[in-house]
């Protein structure tokens, strides 16, 4: 197992191809709530043969409570496609049952943290629905702040669309360690 990150409960670690992986993946994305506000579930195949091992070779990683190592989630820290390299779009999706737990935010600041830190970045930015009240938290409880918010065209909008997305942010300049 190659760990990336440890916080005080949480293990970021790589993704592999196991079939262990790909079925928390599997059972994350099944899950309507979770896909709230994200879109339909992701068919397993897709996940087997595309996400899994797109995730085991990127900058996302599975998070596990370290004293269980039960998964609950990904988190990722990744620059945008054709982005500058030191702009990196904080993401995470967390099984229902860690939600309310704080682990979404411990594991963004620690992320945050490492890419001021360790990984060069200038910026870290993430983006979710308008309407993605519990989202928006996180986001500003790992100290990013409200940039805009802005509207895409979506084929088959969700509940909520109407309102747009949001982008927070944080500027390496503006951060001060913890």
């Amino acid at each position: 197992m190659r760990i990336f990150l440890e916080t005080e409960r949480l293990r970021l670690r790589h993704f592999t191809d196991s079939d262990a992986d790909a079925d928390h993946l599997i059972g994350l994305d099944s899950d309507p709530e979770v896909m709230r506000y994200l879109g339909r579930p992701t068919p397993a195949d897709v996940i087997r043969h595309d996400v899994l091992p797109r995730f085991a070779r990127s900058q996302v990683w599975a998070a596990e409570e370290r004293p269980t190592g039960h998964f609950v989630g990904w988190f990722a820290l990744t620059p945008r496609d054709g982005g500058p390299a030191d702009d990196l779009e904080l993401g995470y999706r967390l099984r229902r049952t860690a939600w309310g737990r704080g682990y979404a935010t411990e594991g963004a600041r620690a992320l945050v943290a490492k890419a001021f830190t360790d990984l060069g970045a200038r910026r870290v930015y993430a983006e979710t629905m308008f309407v993605n009240a519990r989202s928006r938290r996180v986001m500003e409880n790992a100290g990013l702040s409200f940039v805009r918010v802005f509207h895409e065209q979506w084929e088959d909008p969700l509940p909520g669309a109407e309102h747009g997305e949001v982008e927070y942010a944080l500027l390496r300049s503006d951060w001060s360690a913890p």
